[in-house]
């Protein structure tokens, strides 16, 4: 079965450098979700990239590390999301963030638990 609803996908891009308080910015916003109760965080790095720097980073350039780019994407109800906005307002995020409207399709089984083990035998 699956379920389909209208849901807002927010992406925070940031470098792996992006630190607040002595930890990693990226640790921070995800904790931040997930305590606000929201429905799903990810952080995904990149290979290369740039921001408003205008200066490169790139995995092949720095074979042991580095500044990569990193991106957050969270995706919830557009009224949590909104919510969630203003948690990050203390953070004085420098780097782009972007709001999507989307379709969340969520599949899931409707048959009773014991009837899930017994197609799997």
């Amino acid at each position: 079965m699956k379920t389909i609803s209208r849901s807002l996908r927010l992406s925070i891009f940031l470098g792996e450098s992006d630190i607040w308080h002595h930890r990693p910015l990226d640790a921070e916003i995800v904790s931040r979700a997930h305590r606000a109760g929201l429905a799903d965080a990810n952080v995904f790095r990149g290979i290369a990239g740039y921001g408003a720097n205008l200066r490169i980073h790139t995995q092949r350039l720095l074979p042991l590390g580095g500044d990569l780019p990193l991106v957050i994407v969270i995706v919830d109800s557009a009224e949590k999301i909104r919510a969630f906005l203003s948690q990050l307002d203390d953070l004085e995020l420098t780097a782009p963030v972007v709001l999507d409207e989307l379709e969340s399709i969520r599949f899931t089984d409707s048959a009773p638990a014991w009837a899930r083990w017994s197609r799997a035998s």
